[in-house]
C-alpha cells in the first residue's frame, strides 16, 4: 500500500501561545510526535502534504468568520508551520523531496482542493492524519477522506484540540465510525 502523511493547520495561529485561535498547551505538546512522523514518512519516500487553513482579511463572506476570531490570514506568521516542523518543511524543499503545501479554505483538505487527484495520480491509498484540530479539520478530512475510500490512519499523539471534549469524541468517532486505526 502507498500510503501519505497529511500535516492539517499545525500553525503558529492555532499552535504558538499568542496564535490567534491557538490550541496552546495540548497543541504543543504533539510538537515531538508530529516532527518525528514527518521525518519518517519523509526518509522513507511517502508523499507529506502540509494542508494549512488560508484566510482573508476580513472576508465576510467565509463561513468561519461567523464562528471563529481572524485566523491564518493571508501573508501572515500566523499561517506559518509551528515550531521544528517548520525547519522540517524548509529543509525538505531544498531537497526536492516528495512534500506538497496546500492551501485550503475549508475544513476539510479535500474540499474545494487538488488533494484528492494529487494522492490517486501517485496510486496512494492510505492517509494517515496529524495536527489539529481534532475535532474541526483532522476530522473533516478524516470523513472526506473515508468517504473517498481511503485507508485511515490517525496518529492520535500528534492530534490535538483546544476542546479537550471534542478530541476524545472524535479519536471515537474515527474508530467506530470511520474505521479508522487509531494509534
Amino acid at each position: 500500500m502507498k500510503r501519505a502523511l497529511i500535516n492539517v493547520d499545525y500553525t503558529n495561529d492555532f499552535v504558538a501561545e499568542d496564535g490567534a485561535l491557538t490550541c496552546g498547551k495540548p497543541g504543543q505538546a504533539i510538537e515531538a510526535e508530529i516532527a518525528k512522523l514527518t521525518k519518517e514518512f519523509i526518509s522513507q519516500g511517502d508523499y507529506v502534504v502540509f494542508a494549512i487553513d488560508l484566510h482573508k482579511k476580513a472576508d465576510h463572506y467565509h463561513p468561519e468568520t461567523k464562528l471563529f476570531p481572524p485566523h491564518n490570514i493571508e501573508g501572515t506568521r500566523g499561517r506559518d508551520l509551528y515550531g521544528e516542523l517548520n525547519d522540517i518543511y524548509m529543509e525538505a524543499l531544498k531537497n526536492g523531496e516528495n512534500i506538497y503545501w496546500m492551501d485550503k479554505t475549508r475544513y476539510s483538505a479535500f474540499a474545494g482542493t487538488d488533494l484528492d487527484i494529487r494522492l490517486r495520480e501517485r496510486a496512494i491509498n492510505e492517509v494517515h492524519i496529524v495536527g489539529v484540530c481534532t475535532d474541526i479539520c483532522v476530522l473533516h478530512t478524516a470523513v472526506d477522506a473515508y468517504n473517498k475510500g481511503y485507508k485511515i490512519t490517525i496518529h492520535s499523539k500528534a492530534t490535538a484540540s483546544f476542546n479537550p471534549t471534542g478530541h476524545e469524541w472524535a479519536l471515537e468517532h474515527f474508530r467506530s465510525s470511520l474505521g479508522a486505526d487509531v494509534k
